[in-house]
């Protein structure tokens, strides 16, 4: 990083729209660890202002029993989440009011959202709890369909077929309407095509992708296609391309060579030169596999401004990509849930 991209970068609220927390907890954050990618001396030495800190909860039986213990953990990770707050220079915020608060006083925003709607099981006021608890996105699947909806990945141990429902299922439609009155955003990273794309046509407020890369690019289920691209940028809704080395580049160049930080911003060259600056942003999933050379943990934070600056692209435009753009989805989805249901 050059003195004048390090200038640049530290100019900016640089936002992490997807970051797992490790579970058990071990009340490190504060304090760092070795083992972690994200924690508050990482975030502070990379100029990282930001962070959604994830509850992530894995897929397992969609029965009473499977949905009781996703719940219980979903909220509790959410609690953990909240409990950040509690540290000097340390704000857990779930308004872009709030972050920008934040990044005026110096201090650190976590944003808490949920990965998996397994975690709300079948019982739609647990979404009014987890926004109670400051969450302000709900990643609809992860690996392995759930009762909202299909998963861009089949786990063939939970016996999936490729599909099941089609997309969403009526508990699905279900939630996005409640997610649109509570101001959560849908977050369709990790669904099937055919989910995204209804999410896209019933949800009232933008829907984004919190941790996704290109398909063009990179021929994985998980990435999206051009269509779905285009998808995006119609509802007004970003992708946010992720620092995850098998989703940027496929595996005979990963067998070659290490994925960096200029793979992952030839994913945001395309996606900008599709559908436009307003509609791409940066999240590195680190914590849940994320990392590659040159942004190996927040601490290295600076080197994704300085490579899109090498390229060309202006302070408002890297602002925009670093957080704007995700700041300007909570504005919107705020905007939505005041008209009411």
């Amino acid at each position: 990083m050059t003195d004048t991209s390090a200038d640049l970068h530290h100019t900016i609220l640089t936002l992490d729209t997807h970051v797992d927390i490790p579970w058990p907890d071990r009340g490190d954050f504060a304090t760092g660890a070795p083992s972690r990618r994200v924690d508050l001396p990482r975030m502070r030495a990379g100029g990282l202002r930001a962070a959604c800190l994830v509850a992530y909860v894995g897929q397992g039986a969609c029965d009473a029993d499977g949905h009781a213990a996703a719940s219980a953990r979903a909220l509790a990770m959410l609690r953990v989440i909240n409990d950040a707050g509690r540290t000097e220079g340390v704000r857990v915020c779930d308004t872009a009011a709030g972050v920008r608060a934040a990044y005026a006083a110096g201090d650190i925003a976590i944003v808490p959202a949920v990965e998996n709607g397994y975690a709300m099981g079948d019982n739609l006021s647990l979404i009014g709890q987890f926004r109670a608890l400051g969450a302000r996105y709900m990643t609809l699947t992860h690996n392995g369909h759930n009762s909202l909806a299909d998963s861009a990945r089949p786990m063939h141990h939970l016996n999936d077929p490729e599909t099941l429902h089609g997309g969403l299922s009526a508990l699905g439609r279900a939630a996005i309407a409640e997610m649109n009155r509570t101001g959560m955003l849908i977050d369709v990273s990790h669904t099937a095509r055919d989910t995204m794309m209804q999410a896209v046509e019933l949800s009232r407020a933008p829907v984004f992708a919190s941790h996704s890369c290109v398909r063009a690019l990179c021929d994985h289920p998980r990435n999206l296609d051009d269509g779905q691209l285009d998808a995006l940028r119609a509802c007004g809704g970003v992708i946010h391309i992720t620092a995850m080395d098998a989703f940027l580049r496929p595996r005979d160049v990963r067998d070659l060579r290490p994925v960096t930080v200029a793979d992952f911003v030839d994913h945001i060259d395309y996606a900008v030169q599709r559908i436009g600056i307003k509609h791409v942003g940066i999240s590195s999933d680190f914590d849940g596999g994320g990392g590659i050379r040159g942004w190996a943990d927040a601490s290295e934070s600076g080197n994704l401004t300085a490579e899109l600056q090498r390229r060309g692209y202006d302070h408002a435009q890297i602002a925009a990509l670093w957080g704007e753009n995700f700041l300007r989805l909570l504005d919107q989805a705020d905007a939505v849930a005041r008209t009411g249901a």
